[in-house]
């Protein structure tokens, strides 16, 4: 039980909304286990998000009942937004949050703060993924977790196993550093806060866990879905650009040695694959506005150049993470090579379409042209990786934002060696 004179070890979130008929059983079976379980100091928090059902006035009441309960009431509606406001206010060692349908077997909370409480660890996340868990949910469900995980280790360079299992928690003194970035108020902001966790070299700790879906559960896949990808650019072009200031959250609280997660290749393929069609569609826009005034092989040359110098720059930064002016220049250089390269394949498929059909529409150009600079692009990724932005292996640890001492060029060019402590499963 929880003594006001001492401080509080544990303080358990649960967010709800609109959850009137199941939340006053479900608070009075988490408060029996934290009484009957817990060894340390712990209090629930009911965070209300705005409900418009009787969910505020049976969460006063849980609070006026129960000891170690007690009530928030939020205007606005939104999980991450109800996380921030009550962890952000919690004088709690060790904040955590559980979803409100406990659908995640409480056996799991004591091993889920035990190494925060002990240091060991500055997050730690209930994972339904890890093969010792026992997960009860349909194949629709099952399909669209796995592979948002697996496009998000593969495109965010991150290595946690289930981003979205509502059973997380995080010490007081992280919290105090992430909450300030994290700029979702909903469903990612799960997401985000351990993105940004991972690139600052925290250590996050996880949890296998028992879990049985809700079969009631109000979360709308598809706008949730797309939401979450909206999420994962912003967030992706906020470490790349710098935006996003990780680099002080490491220098505060960060676990040293680290080096920066990795965009695998098959990260740098999806990345260059985005880059790449907004290339192709721009060349295409491109081409057809010059190639009335300036004749086809002429159009194809300058809407190539401007492409490829725009390709190049956001290439350098998003697929292969490098920061800073250092080498922008020789890269540029080593880019428009690649255009002369790529210039050659696309002004050789105009060659080839008037030599075989002379009467050839401005359309059938811009079809063949779209096509050959497909081609280009595929060369250009391999040139890039094998030669322009090649990674060079350095014994240097490196901390996120930041070049290795002994090179003037980025972090980039360093081949990262093993995230120290990245997962303690």
């Amino acid at each position: 039980m929880t003594e006001t004179n001492q401080p509080l070890d544990i303080d358990i979130v649960v967010p709800c909304y609109n959850e009137q008929d199941t939340l006053a059983a479900h608070v009075r079976r988490l408060h029996t286990f934290c009484r009957t379980s817990l060894q340390h100091s712990w209090r629930i928090t009911i965070a209300d998000n705005a409900s418009t059902d009787d969910t505020a006035r049976i969460a006063d009441d849980l609070a006026a009942m129960l000891p170690e309960v007690r009530a928030v009431h939020l205007p606005l509606k939104g999980r991450g937004r109800a996380l921030k406001a009550v962890w952000g206010a919690s004088e709690a060692h060790v904040l955590v949050y559980v979803d409100e349908d406990l659908s995640t077997d409480l056996a799991a909370l004591e091993p889920l703060v035990a190494p925060l409480l002990s240091g060991h660890s500055d997050l730690a996340i209930g994972t339904r993924l890890a093969g010792s868990s026992r997960v009860v949910r349909g194949g629709k469900r099952e399909f669209i977790s796995r592979s948002y995980n697996l496009l998000l280790r593969t495109t965010m360079g991150v290595d946690f196993s289930d981003a979205q299992c509502g059973f997380k928690a995080v010490t007081r003194e992280a919290a105090q550093h992430l909450l300030p970035l994290c700029e979702d108020d909903a469903w990612f902001f799960d997401t985000e806060l351990l993105v940004l966790a991972e690139h600052a070299g925290l250590r996050v700790h996880e949890v296998p866990v028992d879990w049985v879906d809700d079969v009631n559960s109000s979360v709308h896949i598809a706008s949730t879905a797309t939401e979450d990808l909206k999420g994962m650019w912003r967030v992706s072009r906020g470490l790349a650009t710098g935006r996003i200031p990780i680099a002080s959250v490491y220098d505060a609280i960060g676990r040293r040695p680290f080096t920066p997660p990795h965009v695998g290749i098959l990260g740098q393929v999806l990345r260059f694959g985005a880059i790449g069609v907004l290339s192709t569609v721009a060349f295409a826009v491109l081409y057809a506005l010059f190639r009335p005034a300036i004749g086809a092989q002429t159009a194809d040359f300058l809407a190539l150049l401007l492409t490829a110098i725009g390709n190049t720059a956001l290439n350098r930064r998003f697929t292969f993470g490098v920061r800073g002016r250092a080498g922008a220049g020789m890269h540029q250089v080593q880019g428009l090579v690649v255009f002369g390269i790529a210039w050659a394949i696309t002004a050789g498929s105009l060659v080839v379409l008037h030599a075989t059909t002379p009467g050839a529409t401005h359309g059938t150009e811009i079809v063949v042209l779209t096509g050959a600079n497909l081609v280009a692009t595929l060369v250009r990724f391999v040139l890039f990786k094998a030669w322009v932005f090649r990674s060079r292996r350095r014994p240097e640890l490196i901390r996120p934002g930041t070049t290795p001492a002994a090179d003037a060029s980025t972090a980039a060019d360093t081949e990262p060696l093993p995230v120290e402590g990245r997962r303690a499963a």
